[in-house]
């Protein structure tokens, strides 16, 4: 007798538990079979199979583990029964967890070992003597109950190593559905906890079961068009999923996907908060009661706490006012308290009273312990009852990898950032306010700074800022990627670069405050984001610019001469000299054609990204080239290697486009398929007195930036400097030229063969 999966796979209808369910009551059937004919008819005497774990749970994907468990009372010919139901199973390639025991052998194991006494609190009777069954069950129930301590805290230790090790369900680009924070095992976790005492409000179980359902979907269809047992919801399979469930693209899905690991590691966090509570006992908790901090709360326990006078509806800030106080004190509203709350709270009237603008800074202010007291009123809807506007962009995904958060979580995480540097402005409160506010537009229909500008308007006027404030935090939201845009991208010593940054920021104050949201936001969108060399870059313009907006010459503040006096005699000398120290390589040789990307494509045959560069020709025909590249951590930049690959390349003996072929090629074969940006070319003649800036965005490849800059030279462009910046996927390429005869690009037939040869360079 075989098992025939193939009607269920195909059955489109099916989703979820529904075909979780489908699949396990088709497996009981055939393994009864299976149990009926290995062992005779006598089967119903002394022998029983036992679905744990998963299976036992009735939750079989389509590629999941089968995990039985054989029960026997010492029959004699058992390992023969094993080994007629094992081998059939074997046969249909299924996986099998499986095991021989008597159910005293089973319990005993169960008393050391956290898996089985995990797995055995979902034993579910297969076929053969029920007893058997009955007795594992209800010996391993009792058992957990009576070393409940001892489980309880292995257990919360087990969570968090998980979560240590897979990340977050809500936050990762691809995230582990089942052993991530916020995953299906931490449901699993909280059920196991159940078994010894009550861990969950009422009011949890229909919002946990809701978000389970969302993942256990999205794993059935994983596996259905893997045919693999991943647990991990690739980039590439995200589209395919939510074409499968019936959304309107990766995005919907992956959205509901944030949503539902927000709720369940919310869930999870609460109950594991009051579980170590109770383990530590009386004398483990705080000795304090009600100590009234501010009307209508009082701190109790170490948590704010509604006092019993308290009303709501009569008191529009409470919420504010509690959560400040809470993230002051690095502590949580307790739950009775936040539930009143839900219940009672009102709309704050427009325009706020001036307590709520003053709480909600103060809350923000508070720094990092503000983002799980904002995450609790979030999962309870009291958030948006705040800031109506927020819902739209509640757990929407930004599915590349240069960002790590979901547009919300990343406002919230950016705000609690600035909050650290808020001694660096003289508004600590438009800093934070305006930070948590900057991408509030990605949850509508068009440019988002532009729809955020005007969102942030309305919020600002109904916050009750008076409109110079009010300003202000548009100014923020408006110009939030001005400086690292322009550091990045544009040169710092020109004096058009630094007078168009003094007439956007307008005053010092809001430079500084400008200043301080870019680290933040930067810092809080992921790794590559923020380095020393973007931080070194945005604090040159900074200063720069505030000494021009304070009535300075730029010329004060540039004091680093390109290129410098040694340089130039270097290039006078006539010699070939290449340099290699810490994260700069310098190059002087003759001009000629392809210099510039000579070197960088060399730095990309040793895996190294260029971040800037700058380059210089004398009138006797010498060039100076000097790049600035990103170290490879943890590696040491081997530039022996290096500079004798460029010499080489330089002396036409290495073959560098057959090279850089072969390392895209295997690059290539590594690396999964995923989602491409799409390329856009711009021409800037404003930017500079001297060069046209021509401005690359395209996906990022293995020597792009060699065949991006052969492409320009090709043209006779010459490139005076330029600057690199990968963001994710995708890189941003700024090079400033000039044409044959020292002048800028104006003719729109040239700019449009310019952008015609680049386009082909970055398709390769």
């Amino acid at each position: 007798m075989r098992l025939d999966r193939t009607a269920l796979l195909e059955d489109t209808s099916l989703t979820g538990i529904a075909w979780c369910r489908a699949y396990s009551d088709v497996t009981d059937t055939w393994l009864a079979k299976l149990l009926q004919d290995a062992a005779g008819s006598v089967a119903v005497h002394g022998v029983a199979l036992a679905a744990v774990g998963g299976y036992g749970r009735a939750e079989l994907c389509p590629e999941s583990d089968i995990d039985v468990m054989l029960l026997h009372t010492g029959r004699g010919d058992i390992g023969a029964v094993a080994d007629r139901v094992w081998y059939p199973i074997w046969d249909e390639g299924l996986k099998l967890g499986h095991s021989v025991r008597t159910v005293k052998e089973a319990l005993s194991l169960a008393q050391d070992d956290l898996d089985t006494a995990t797995a055995l609190l979902s034993a579910r009777h297969l076929a053969g003597d029920t007893a058997l069954t009955s007795d594992l069950a209800a010996g391993a129930a009792a058992q957990w109950q009576k070393r409940s301590k001892k489980w309880l805290s292995d257990l919360g230790r087990r969570v968090e190593e998980r979560h240590a090790t897979a990340g977050e369900v809500a936050f990762h680009l691809e995230p582990d559905l089942k052993e991530g924070r916020g995953g299906l095992r931490d449901v699993h976790a909280l059920d196991w906890a159940a078994a010894t005492h009550r861990v969950l409000f009422d009011s949890d179980r229909a919002d946990l079961d809701r978000a389970y359902g969302v993942l256990l979907e999205a794993r059935v269809e994983l596996h259905r068009r893997t045919g693999r047992a991943s647990n991990v919801l690739a980039l590439q399979e995200q589209d395919g999923v939510a074409e499968a469930l019936g959304r309107e693209n990766a995005d919907t899905l992956m959205a509901e996907v944030a949503a539902a690991g927000r709720t369940i590691a919310w869930t999870s966090d609460e109950a594991w908060r009051q579980i170590e509570s109770s383990l530590r006992g009386p004398l483990g908790r705080i000795a304090r009661r009600d100590r009234v901090v501010a009307p209508g709360i009082a701190l109790r326990d170490g948590d704010v706490h509604l006092v019993a006078e308290a009303v709501p509806l009569d008191d529009p800030v409470l919420v504010l006012r509690a959560a400040a106080i809470a993230a002051g004190n690095d502590t949580l509203i307790d739950r009775p308290s936040l539930d009143l709350l839900v219940r009672e709270a009102p709309i704050l009237p427009d325009p706020w009273p001036p307590e709520a603008r003053d709480r909600l800074a103060e809350l923000l202010l508070a720094g990092r312990p503000a983002v799980r007291v904002i995450e609790a009123l979030d999962q309870r809807g009291l958030w948006v009852r705040v800031l109506p506007e927020w819902v739209t962009v509640r757990s929407k995904p930004q599915r590349n990898a240069y960002h790590r958060f979901t547009v919300d979580r990343h406002l919230v995480e950016a705000a609690a950032n600035a909050a650290a540097l808020a001694g660096r402005v003289s508004r600590p409160d438009l800093l934070v306010i305006g930070t948590l506010l900057h991408d509030i537009g990605k949850g509508y229909p068009g440019d988002h700074t532009e729809v955020g500008m005007e969102l942030v308007r309305v919020m600002g006027a109904r916050m009750g800022y008076p409109p110079e404030d009010v300003d202000t935090l548009v100014a923020l939201v408006q110009h939030h990627l001005l400086l690292p845009d322009v550091a990045t991208r544009r040169d710092l010593d020109d004096p058009a670069t630094i007078e168009r940054v003094a007439e956007a920021a307008g005053t010092v104050e809001r430079l500084h405050l400008l200043a301080a949201l870019t680290e933040a936001d930067s810092l809080a969108t992921g790794p590559a984001a923020w380095g020393s060399w973007k931080q070194g870059l945005v604090r040159t313009l900074e200063d720069r610019t505030a000494h021009v907006l304070g009535g300075g010459e730029l010329g004060e503040m540039v004091s680093d001469e390109f290129p410098d006096e040694r340089q130039r005699s270097l290039v006078a000398s006539g010699r070939q000299v290449i340099e290699g120290d810490d994260d700069v390589l310098t190059v002087i040789a003759g001009d000629r054609p392809g210099l510039f990307s000579r070197v960088a494509g060399v730095l990309a045959l040793h895996g190294l990204g260029v971040l800037g560069a700058a380059a210089w020709s004398s009138e006797d025909g010498g060039a100076l080239a000097v790049f600035t590249v990103e170290r490879p951590h943890p590696r040491q930049i081997e530039w022996p290697k290096i500079i004798a690959d460029l010499e080489r390349a330089l002396a036409g003996r290495l073959a560098l486009n057959a090279r850089l072929e072969e390392r895209a090629n295997t690059y290539r074969s590594r690396r999964p398929a995923a989602p491409r940006p799409g390329t856009t070319v711009a021409f800037d003649n404003s930017a500079s007195a001297k060069a046209t800036v021509v401005e690359v965005a395209a996906p990022d490849s293995v020597g792009l930036l060699y065949r991006l800059t052969r492409a320009l030279a090709e043209l006779d462009l010459d490139i005076r400097s330029a600057k690199v910046q990968t963001l994710g996927a995708q890189v941003v390429d700024a090079f400033y030229v000039r044409d044959g005869v020292g002048q800028k690009l104006t003719d729109v037939a040239q700019q449009a063969e310019v952008e015609r040869a680049i386009r082909h360079a970055v398709a390769g």
